[in-house]
């Protein structure tokens, strides 16, 4: 798989695998460059009539050029690594000693391969430091920009790989909350039933959740699934607790067609309807209905989960106030979410209590 362009990749033009090996790209960039050179100046000197020797001359510059920008390269590598103030003054020294270099060299091949007989001495070695300081400075701007590039884009990556690591653990943490929760209710059913001698029924139960745990665990708990392959594990959840309420718990599934390919996190509507059994069905000797509906608004689904229990309005106070299942989902939707969702609860026509979510229709949770 090729690399990924970064976030100043995408933005600037540049191409993420052409710096994925940093040594290639650099010498590739170094010959082009000082060739480019080579070329501009013998058009140059080609256009103002030259002698010949002026493409010796020119030769011998390139290679003095790409010899001390390779020194300068050498240098740098140890000064990127140093305080910025010490990397700048550092620099532009080697620069000015560069310069000097370049210039003497520059005045010598000149004196000897396009002006013969010319005997500069002195400070007459250093007429071109000025232009040769600005080609080098230039190139060590050049070198440093990239290569802060390419370590700010390493940066970036690392944070995004540690903030996905991060979003991941918390959603890990919040399913993982669930499990505990939930086996508790059901093992003390068990039980019960076992105390009670009721052994078919425990068996019964025993073997439902076994399916049921099987499924959590083949799923990974940061993992996202169709809501119809969440309604699948609600009814397999629902078989659990029909086991201990019977005919108290009257559960109905409502679920639209255009809806069942909506992505969410794996057990996210599974507490909601733990609260309803909870605050609804337990208090009540004749039970409560539950309703789980999923109907489409525009580009999103709204998902509720509605009860008649006779708690009503006592429901709603203690389960925001008290029970884990409203937290845990609130923070599921964010971390999956982010700002593309709705949370609400409300007391409803039935005199009792329902929990509303609406996510993105189409759109997968961040991150995946």
């Amino acid at each position: 798989m090729a690399p990924r362009k970064g976030p100043i990749a995408r933005t600037v033009g540049l191409d993420a695998p052409f710096f994925a090996d940093k040594n290639r790209a650099f010498w590739v960039l170094q010959s082009s460059g000082w060739v480019g050179y080579f070329m501009l100046r013998t058009l140059s000197g080609i256009a103002n009539a030259v002698p010949a020797m002026f493409v010796v001359h020119t030769l011998l510059l390139t290679a003095t050029g790409y010899s001390l920008t390779l020194l300068l390269a050498s240098l740098y590598r140890r000064l990127i690594t140093m305080r910025a103030l010490y990397t700048v003054i550092l620099s532009l020294a080697a620069v000015g000693v560069a310069s000097g270099i370049f210039s003497v060299i520059e005045t010598w091949s000149h004196a000897t391969f396009v002006r013969p007989g010319a005997n500069p001495v002195g400070v007459q070695l250093l007429g071109p430091i000025l232009l040769n300081f600005a080609l080098l400075a230039a190139w060590s701007a050049l070198y440093y920009g990239i290569n802060y590039y390419l370590l700010l884009e390493e940066e970036i990556d690392q944070r995004t790989r540690l903030e996905s690591q991060a979003s991941s653990a918390q959603l890990a943490m919040l399913r993982y909350q669930l499990n505990p929760h939930f086996l508790f209710n059901t093992l003390n059913s068990i039980s019960t039933l076992v105390l009670l001698k009721q052994t078919e029924r425990a068996n019964a139960m025993l073997a439902r959740l076994s399916s049921f745990l099987r499924y959590t665990l083949a799923n990974e708990p940061t993992a996202q699934v169709t809501l119809a392959q969440e309604v699948e594990t609600l009814k397999l959840y629902l078989e659990i607790e029909k086991m201990r309420f019977e005919d108290r718990l009257r559960p109905h599934f409502r679920i639209e067609a255009q809806t069942i390919g909506a992505r969410l996190p794996s057990l996210l509507l599974q507490p909601l309807i733990e609260n309803a059994i909870k605050y609804a069905v337990t208090p009540s000797e004749t039970g409560a209905d539950i309703w789980i509906t999923a109907t489409p608004e525009g580009d999103s689904v709204r998902i509720e989960v509605a009860d008649n229990g006779a708690g009503g309005q006592d429901a709603l106070v203690a389960t925001q106030s008290t029970g884990v299942g409203l937290a845990n989902t609130r923070d599921r939707l964010a971390q999956a979410y982010g700002e593309r969702h709705r949370f609400a609860t409300r007391k409803n026509e039935q005199g009792g209590f329902s929990v509303i979510v609406e996510i993105p229709l189409d759109a997968r949770p961040l991150g995946s």
